[in-house]
């Protein structure tokens, strides 16, 4: 760095400095946990009760010197007091109030007493100094511990005494302060970072969550439309044979149809067959066909066998469902009884499938568990999932723990009995 880089440097430095330190901005001592405004009031007694003392350790000042006096030590009461909310303002009114009160007895301090401040003086200070360093940054404390010690020793020459072991002994009293205080907000800026952090990882999580069972929620779906196109190609593909001498427009148009299916399945395929690259697992199971309710008594089998008490329920006729709502409805059944598993040991659970005119309600509720749950290796979002999923339909999702203690999932599922009118089979 050349000098003039390091001039304007050090001149930034001495700006934000002053800048921190002529300030009378509010900066609020904060409330310390569970002990609340406790602190704050202990802060207003002492400033009391001290303040008493400070007055009455000056009864020695006569004239005009004792209206000072008197002035001065109510001036450092009041300082304590508005540390609590202003603590650069107030530091300042309590070192110009030591200040002014040497200077006021400094030709009429009797043998042995301590000067250039009482004890009382000192003790006010060093808590303000103290509540200053909780909020300020260290070289702001340090600058202030800095001006306080040169006031005390400014009050030393101005009154020709040669002897500085009172101001030495303050400022020891002083420096203690300023370093509790900065150890104790260092602690507490520690803290709040760490809490700060802790936030971002958990919205980080979240989000990344999110994004994977979106992936996933797109590789199912790519399966499912894949074959629907394929069926598309295919059928426009035999349509001309099924007609003897076809017209050329028809074979034209049904040219048209299957190769706008194929182009599209091409590129359904280009784009998101790249997120089976990302999942090593999905590629062993690319060419099975997506699970719909129709096997859900296999779910059901599976859960009671590692020993979860199921017990299922339809309400309505069963027809057919779209492709995206009968995976979805599965997929959410089956996110509901894992978590029943891991977070509900020995409960009871029931799954109820309702079929509507328009909508499909899935619903699993399971009873409080029996015994505690260890401790899980998810991630802890099987939730957003099943959220984003019926999100995905343009449904809802409600979830909450039911008044007996269990919890309750329900699932609304708009549905499309038009188009609804075939299953889910192999991805070709």
């Amino acid at each position: 760095m050349d000098r003039k880089r390091l001039v304007e440097a050090v001149r930034a430095g001495a700006r934000g400095m002053r800048e921190e330190l002529w300030t009378a901005a509010r900066d609020p001592l904060p409330r310390q946990g569970a002990l609340g405004w406790l602190p704050h009031v202990h802060v207003v007694l002492f400033a009391l009760a001290v303040g008493i003392t400070n007055g009455v350790e000056y009864t020695y000042a006569a004239g005009w010197a004792k209206a000072f006096v008197a002035v001065c030590a109510v001036a450092q009461a009041g300082a304590v007091v508005m540390a609590l909310s202003r603590p650069v303002a107030a530091w300042w009114l309590s070192t110009a109030a030591l200040f002014v009160s040497a200077e006021s007895v400094g030709a009429t301090v009797p043998g042995g007493r301590v000067w250039p401040w009482s004890v009382a003086g000192i003790a006010l200070h060093t808590v303000v100094l103290l509540l200053l360093s909780l909020r300020v940054r260290p070289r702001v404390a340090a600058a202030a511990l800095v001006i306080t010690v040169g006031s005390g020793l400014l009050d030393l020459a101005l009154s020709g005494r040669s002897h500085n072991q009172d101001v030495t002994r303050a400022a020891i009293a002083f420096g203690t302060a300023v370093v509790v205080g900065a150890s104790l907000r260092a602690s507490r800026v520690a803290r709040s970072r760490l809490v700060e952090q802790e936030v971002l990882t958990a919205d980080e999580r979240a989000r990344r969550t999110l994004l994977e069972e979106r992936g996933r929620i797109a590789r199912e779906l790519h399966d499912v439309v894949a074959h629907h196109m394929s069926v598309i190609s295919i059928q426009a593909q035999v349509a001309p044979h099924l007609v003897a001498d076809p017209p050329p427009e028809l074979t034209e148009n049904l040219a048209g149809i299957r190769e706008n299916a194929v182009q599209a399945l091409t590129e359904l395929r280009r784009v998101l067959g790249v997120l089976r690259s990302a999942d090593p697992e999905a590629e062993g199971v690319r060419h099975a066909p997506q699970p719909t309710l129709d096997r859900l008594g296999d779910l059901v089998a599976n859960v009671r066998a590692a020993g979860l008490e199921v017990a299922t329920e339809t309400t309505g006729t069963p027809r057919p469902l779209a492709p995206g709502v009968g995976l979805s409805a599965y997929r959410i059944v089956q996110e509901a009884l894992s978590n029943a598993m891991r977070h509900a040991p020995g409960a009871r659970v029931r799954v109820a499938i309702g079929y509507h005119p328009a909508t499909l309600t899935v619903r699993v509720t399971n009873s409080p568990p029996t015994r505690a749950a260890p401790p899980s290796p998810g991630t802890g979002h099987g939730l957003l999932g099943m959220r984003e999923r019926a999100a995905m339909l343009g449904g809802e999702l409600a979830t909450g723990a039911t008044p007996e203690g269990g919890y309750e999932i329900t699932a609304l599922l708009p549905t499309d009995r038009t188009t609804a009118t075939h299953t889910t089979e192999d991805t070709p």
